[in-house]
């Protein structure tokens, strides 16, 4: 069965040109409420582009994050399928019901059971030219940064790029040879994305941010609480803490490590 979403879910949509007042679903909505990235790219990646895309989705899933992409052929479906169906959502073009492409209908099966299918598009609606470019903008603006593995400059991935860029949401891409992935080429040229040179450099920015969100006290402490407050309220684990190498007392204040 679909549902709606919840209203309380809706803000995470609140960066889109026009907020959604309606969002279909089937699957499991806590994914939402973990930290997310976006990843994008083209139909036809490069055998080296599929597997640093399952790479990079399953190395997030393992840390705790959602991986956000759009169920289309080429790198959407390594994100989801390295990510663990269990740990993505698929945001599609068409009706939560509908299975597009027809090539990934297991896929899809599987994550309807397992992860998360969202779509703005009401029950058996069909895939449009104009739908793509509405899923691609919910796509962005579920990811905290938007990741773009292999795209032409003349790609539809690009329009993912131009809807990152007008969130202010912080661009990622591959290293590629010269001659390949241009579009992501160009945007590192002209200083809009970082390359990812280190997989798990990068993976443990959000590897650290799910811990402090599942302990009470780092996240306590992630504002750089007084001292003495944190005492009054986590006595027993300030020390502990600070002996593990976790947290650190600087200038009578508690800080994060």
């Amino acid at each position: 069965m679909s549902a709606l979403l919840e209203d309380n879910y809706l803000t995470l949509f609140e960066e889109m040109k026009k907020s959604p007042e309606k969002i279909f679903y089937r699957g499991n909505p806590l994914l939402l409420e973990r930290p997310m990235v976006s990843i994008v790219g083209t139909r036809k990646p490069s055998q080296y582009t599929k597997q640093m895309t399952a790479d990079l989705a399953h190395k997030l899933a393992k840390v705790g994050v959602s991986v956000v992409s759009g169920a289309a052929m080429g790198v959407d479906g390594q994100a989801h399928f390295g990510a663990g169906y269990a740990n993505t959502v698929a945001v599609l073009p068409c009706g939560v019901d509908v299975r597009y492409p027809m090539v990934h209908r297991e896929m899809l099966e599987r994550i309807e059971a397992e992860g998360l299918l969202l779509s703005q598009f009401e029950m058996g609606a069909l895939a449009t030219n104009w739908n793509f470019v509405i899923r691609n903008e919910v796509v962005v603006t579920l990811g905290e940064v938007l990741v773009v593995t292999e795209a032409l400059r003349d790609s539809g991935s690009m329009r993912s790029v131009a809807f990152a860029q007008k969130m202010g949401k912080k661009i990622y891409v591959m290293p590629h040879r010269m001659g390949e992935s241009d579009g992501t080429m160009d945007l590192v040229k002209e200083g809009h994305a970082e390359i990812i040179y280190d997989i798990d450099l990068f993976v443990s920015q959000f590897g650290k941010k799910v811990a402090i969100d599942n302990d009470p006290f780092l996240k306590f402490c992630q504002e750089n609480p007084e001292y003495e407050s944190v005492l009054r309220a986590y006595g027993d684990k300030l020390s502990l803490y600070e002996l593990e190498g976790k947290v650190m007392v600087k200038n009578a204040k508690v800080v994060v490590l």
